[in-house]
């Protein structure tokens, strides 16, 4: 029975290279320069310090082109409020989603009924599973979600025959 995984995943290296390439860039940029600015990755997560709020939103922006640059989908970034202390220093965290949430699964599961193709779609973890009775079917599952837009980036993996 033909069959194929949604799974929503972001590529590390890519995020680990955009984070690199913000770093050089924070490095030669004039307006940073003696300022305590920094760009930190951790596992799912960057970490933004700076002096004062201008600088802690030009840093974001940074990131975040740079991310984009890399063909990231922004849909898998979630980007924190800055806190700001009384003193102006300011700190933003922008955390990495990986994998679908329950509630995104069920959208996705409802669209795919709702489309009346026949399919199937099982919830497995933070992925789903879609079958169907032939190739063509699941071939127009996966043009249908394309089309529709969700709030995590999809991709289509496990296509088996």
């Amino acid at each position: 029975m033909p069959s194929f995984d949604i799974v929503s995943e972001v590529n590390s290296m890519e995020i680990e290279n955009a984070v690199n390439q913000a770093k050089k860039e924070l490095a030669n940029r004039f307006d940073f320069k003696g300022s305590k600015a920094e760009i930190v990755l951790e596992k799912h997560e960057i970490k933004l310090t700076a002096e004062d709020k201008f600088k802690i939103t030009a840093l974001e922006e940074m990131v975040l082109g740079k991310l984009a640059k890399r063909d990231v989908s922004l849909k898998n970034i979630e980007r924190l409020d800055p806190d700001i202390s009384p003193l102006g220093h300011a700190r933003q965290i922008i955390k990495i989603k990986n994998g679908i949430e329950s509630e995104v699964a069920k959208d996705i599961t409802a669209f795919i009924r709702a489309s009346k193709i026949k399919v199937t779609a099982q919830i497995q973890g933070q992925e789903v599973r879609v079958n169907g009775k032939n190739r063509d079917d699941l071939q127009a599952a996966i043009s249908a979600l394309r089309r529709h837009d969700f709030p995590v980036a999809l991709q289509f993996q496990n296509f088996r025959d």
